[in-house]
């Protein structure tokens, strides 16, 4: 699916993002988290943790170094479908996480390509 101006959905319409790399983002699980979440409004955490197939706490550990820069929304709430205290934990790239992932990801192809990008 993509917007009526072709971009992909909840991303930003820059067709050429500045390419900047971000270590926080670098990281394998970390980009792999993006990577999911740029195509999605929010996502559920045992959904992300079964399809990275992670252990709850290293992608727990993940989500704290990404929402402590910003770059991710971690909110929790009851579930419905529960009769257990137990809270649904859904999360959500930031404005701010999509264009930093943009902007990453540009930097990625520039190396790719043969050029430099800037470190955050």
């Amino acid at each position: 699916m993509s917007t009526s101006d072709g971009a992909p959905p909840h991303t930003p319409a820059h067709p050429d993002p500045a390419a900047e790399f971000h270590e926080v983002i670098h990281a394998p699980v970390r980009l792999r988290i993006c990577g999911l979440l740029r195509q999605v409004d929010a996502l559920e955490f045992s959904v992300i943790r079964d399809a990275l197939e992670l252990k709850d706490a290293n992608l727990s550990k993940n989500l704290k170094v990404l929402s402590d820069a910003d770059l991710v929304q971690v909110t929790k709430e009851s579930s419905p479908d529960r009769g257990d205290s137990r809270r649904l934990t859904w999360v959500a790239l930031t404005a701010d996480g999509h264009s930093a992932l943009q902007s990453h990801l540009a930097a990625l192809r520039a190396i790719a390509e043969g050029g430099t990008a800037l470190s955050r």
